[in-house]
């Protein structure tokens, strides 16, 4: 082994240190220097070991949470579109309840030799997850980008929407209608756009309302992401007095609008309702939505081009793309009501 080693390395004009570093799968090699010791091994008749084998240029996998939020089939329609324009097979996974994780789905991606792998609202948004699987993932010398969510343990390129941007937004707007008691809906604290809305959230309502933060917090109510999710939230807000509820997703807006039917309050008469994604069809609700715009295809396609560029062998660095969200204005946010005093 050790001469084959010195073989290897002196063909490559690396380090014996570098060769075993490759051959093992270990971070910290440059994409360049892995394709020398990896010639190397061809140029001497050596077999490269199985994971290790030449990739499918054409195999990019993309791995999405779920399907049922349309925000998610959007992204993965961009996404599809741009790296087929460029030459490559998307391969499309999802997470299904009690079915496939995304570290199973990570793994047959692997084995079915992609290029590169792009993750949409995945682990990596979840602080409380072991950020080490995507270590891992590196040490195989599989390029991958993260879209929504970030963490400064994982060295890859993230592109995000601005979160903190888009809450403030939403405030501004409900404060211009008069509001005062608005709430926010969102999904699990422990997800790193969660923290980022609730941040955004928090200064808009004290630059705008001069509301303390302590006062601000008990107007945000956590649950799922899901229709379920936002009428349970908004249920809850609506028993504190609030007048405009803010969610995390369009998916909740419409639990929203439902929660507050329920007590039989008029979206927007009694009630403002603002989402988040302008998810598709999302215009034709009942009323039409009023909601922050993720910038999917700015997003997807900078996904794309940072992934192909990491497969050319010139890695993007370390760092978030952070894209400007869209107030529109559409018919479920209108007037504070009077509040008649008795």
């Amino acid at each position: 082994m050790t001469a084959r080693l010195a073989d290897i390395a002196a063909q490559a004009g690396v380090s014996e240190a570098t060769v075993s570093r490759v051959l093992n799968g270990k971070p910290g090699v440059a994409a360049a220097t892995r394709e020398s010791v990896l010639t190397a091994l061809d140029l001497l008749g050596y077999e490269r070991p199985a994971r290790l084998v030449k990739r499918s240029a054409g195999l990019v996998g993309l791995i999405t949470p779920e399907l049922e939020n349309p925000i998610f089939p959007a992204f993965a329609q961009v996404i599809c579109q741009a790296l087929t324009r460029q030459g490559y097979t998307p391969v499309l996974t999802t997470q299904t309840p009690g079915g496939s994780t995304e570290d199973e789905l990570t793994t047959m991606l692997v084995e079915r030799g992609v290029s590169g792998i792009i993750f949409i609202s995945g682990l990596h948004a979840d602080t409380s997850a072991d950020m080490e699987r995507y270590e891992r993932l590196r040490g195989f010398g599989v390029p991958f980008v993260m879209i929504n969510g970030f963490s400064p343990k994982v060295r890859a390129p993230f592109v995000s929407p601005d979160d903190r941007a888009a809450m403030r937004l939403a405030v501004t707007h409900l404060v211009s209608l008069g509001h005062r008691r608005i709430g926010l809906a969102l999904g699990p604290a422990r997800f790193v756009p969660v923290q980022r809305k609730v941040e955004g959230f928090l200064a808009g309502m004290a630059d705008e309302l001069r509301v303390k933060e302590a006062e601000a917090r008990r107007l945000v109510e956590h649950s799922l992401y899901t229709l379920e999710g936002g009428q349970a939230a908004t249920t809850a807000l609506l028993e504190r007095d609030c007048t405009a509820v803010v969610c995390a997703s369009d998916m909740m807006a419409l639990g929203a609008i439902r929660a507050a039917r329920q007590r039989g309050l008029d979206v927007p008469e009694h009630c403002s309702v603002i989402g988040f994604d302008d998810s598709p069809l999302i215009a034709f609700t009942d009323p039409p939505l009023t909601t922050i715009r993720q910038p999917v295809p700015a997003m997807g396609q900078a996904a794309v081009r940072a992934l192909l560029e990491e497969i050319g062998g010139t890695p993007a660095p370390h760092s978030e793309f952070v894209f400007i969200p869209e107030l529109v204005v559409r018919s479920s946010t209108a007037t504070a009501p009077v509040i008649q005093k008795t």
